[in-house]
């Protein structure tokens, strides 16, 4: 008689998983969401990971130049420019860019509301007045504010990095900055037997490849600063601005990024001391009281 051999419940269904797992990227790049977006090498990755500041400024200045146009930041103030651990403008470069906006105030003694110059305190103003007048002027869909879109978009890289990208030193949460860096990078012609509707655009990297922002950004468009042979500091390429503006909405989505690692470590820091100073005065406490109850077990106590 032959006999067939059958997995336990558990292992069966963790070879499932693997198996899914190890599928599941395959599946990311044929199907709707189209290909994974690369990992990009971020100086801000990982647990000692720190803020490019130069990159950051070239990432407001993209923004700035392009981006601004049509997409909003209302929880970024002028004056968070200036904090430490960010693009690192100096106060009066942060009152004369605010200066640069016209903000809407009041109301006023009689009621209305103006205009008036931006102030350090003073949020980034919306490029439109509100959400129906932006989807009026972009084809019916408003522009997403831009304040905390790294941390809002991400991806799935299948089960099995799943199993990993948590770890402490090797994991991986740059998947917005990635996926953004990837989005400006990804359009081109499509497909000989894919139908681009009119008002929209091509983009591999966008689920189900129609957007309907058109490519933002060209190569040569912003100017960077130059150095002294009188050359680009970086390559103004679109790679480049899109890793640019990609690191800089990182840090506006999460400003205080360098204070929270360097507390995590300090707290883990903290741990590992009071783990040993816990063991030995655990050793110290119990040192005289052996492995045997005193006084519950007095025949082990007889001398012979």
């Amino acid at each position: 008689m032959m006999m067939t051999r059958v997995l336990p419940t558990k292992a069966a269904a963790a070879l499932a998983v693997l198996l899914i797992g190890a599928a599941a990227p395959v599946c990311a790049q044929e199907g709707h969401g189209g290909p994974i977006p690369a990992r990009i090498n971020w100086s801000f990755a990982g647990v000692f990971g720190r803020f490019d500041t130069a990159q950051l400024q070239r990432g407001f200045q993209v923004y700035k130049e392009v981006c601004s146009s049509c997409h909003s930041m209302k929880l970024v103030s002028f004056r968070n420019l200036a904090q430490e651990g960010g693009p690192d403008f100096s106060a009066g470069q942060v009152k004369a860019l605010a200066a640069t906006y016209q903000v809407k105030d009041g109301p006023n003694d009689s009621g209305e509301m103006f205009d008036r110059p931006g102030r350090p305190a003073d949020t980034f103003p919306p490029p439109f007045p509100n959400d129906q007048a932006a989807a009026a002027a972009n084809g019916g869909k408003a522009p997403p504010d831009f304040s905390v879109i790294a941390k809002a978009r991400t991806f799935s890289r299948g089960s099995l990095y799943f199993l990993t990208d948590w770890l402490p030193f090797i994991g991986y949460s740059e998947q917005g900055p990635d996926y953004i860096h990837a989005l400006i990078n990804g359009y081109e012609e499509p497909p000989k037997d894919f139908t681009v509707p009119d008002g929209g655009h091509y983009n591999k990297y966008y689920p189900g490849h129609i957007i309907a922002m058109p490519p933002p950004i060209t190569d040569g468009q912003v100017s960077y600063p130059k150095n002294d042979q009188g050359q680009p500091v970086v390559p103004e390429t679109v790679d480049q601005y899109g890793k640019d503006v990609a690191a800089f909405l990182m840090w506006t989505a999460e400003p205080h990024m360098m204070d929270r690692k360097a507390l995590g470590f300090r707290v883990i820091l903290f741990l590992i001391v009071l783990s040993g100073l816990l063991y030995y005065v655990k050793k110290k406490v119990w040192a005289d009281v052996g492995g045997e109850v005193h006084g519950l077990q007095p025949e082990l106590h007889k001398t012979y």
